[in-house]
């Protein structure tokens, strides 16, 4: 039991030292990682020698700084492909950004955020990092309110206890948001403009597992000029709606294609 209890304390305090690379900075410092982590500094060196010497992480000879390893993209990219949403978009998604030039975005719920599983940048809206693997609220998103769609209010309230404001159109107001989430169960679509970031917007709809359930959702993003959601809603509705049925289709949901099943569950 303490042999076990002692492994699990390592794995723990080594998960702890790659988390602390998530924090925003791509390159730390050993007393960085410590900090981070909650270790000591001697307990970050040793775990940063262990990890390296598995490829998890590597450390730059000149300046002495870690960064995350490439065995964690192999292993990211194992968990990419195994997953049944990604593998059924990921091709949709790629073909929407090149078809429009706007961003093309798959996401699931992670607890009370949305977390990107696809995402393709269309010339129209280039972005210099990805989103694939990060998270994003559920509430000023458009993805995030496709999410909601089969949750109560109830549940909504228990979820998202707070809504913070990213902007000055962020919904912070939970009848609101059960207006909002309400409205994109009914036409099967949610818009986001400037909620989570000024001068951006997105059109996004909800994609369906086997048993109806709301398991992801598809979602176009850009700048407003390119987005420009007072003439071109009806065409990009269309567009995203038709590709996010598809993937519904290929991951077995032979439902009606006309509506949402009224009474759907949430994603657990």
């Amino acid at each position: 039991m303490a042999s076990d209890q002692g492994t699990n304390q390592s794995v723990e305090k080594a998960a702890a030292v790659l988390n602390a690379f998530l924090a925003g900075q791509p390159a730390l410092r050993v007393s960085d990682v410590a900090r981070h982590a909650g270790l000591g500094q001697s307990t970050a060196s040793r775990l940063l020698a262990t990890l390296e010497s598995c490829d998890l992480v590597q450390r730059d000879q000149l300046s002495g700084l870690y960064q995350l390893g490439p065995a964690l993209i192999t292993m990211a990219g194992v968990a990419l492909n195994s997953h049944p949403v990604h593998r059924e978009a990921r091709q949709r998604a790629q073909n929407l950004a090149a078809e429009l030039g706007l961003g093309a975005n798959v996401a699931i719920r992670s607890g009370a955020t949305l977390f990107y599983l696809c995402n393709f940048e269309g010339t129209l809206a280039p972005r210099s990092f990805v989103l694939i693997g990060q998270h994003n609220p559920l509430h000023a998103t458009g993805l995030g309110k496709c999410l909601l769609i089969g949750t109560d209010a109830q549940q909504r309230r228990a979820l998202l206890p707070d809504l913070p404001p990213y902007t000055t159109s962020t919904i912070t107001d939970h009848t609101a948001l059960d207006a909002a989430v309400e409205r994109a169960a009914q036409r099967r679509y949610a818009t986001e403009v400037e909620e989570l970031a000024l001068g951006r917007a997105c059109i996004a709809s909800p994609i369906l597992d086997h048993t109806g359930t709301v398991c992801a959702a598809l979602s176009v993003s850009g700048p407003l000029s390119a987005i420009d959601l007072d003439t071109r809603e009806a065409e990009l509705s269309r567009m995203v709606i038709e590709a996010a049925d598809a993937i519904s289709t290929g991951l077995g949901y032979l439902g009606p294609a006309d509506r949402i099943p009224s009474r759907m569950q949430a994603v657990r």
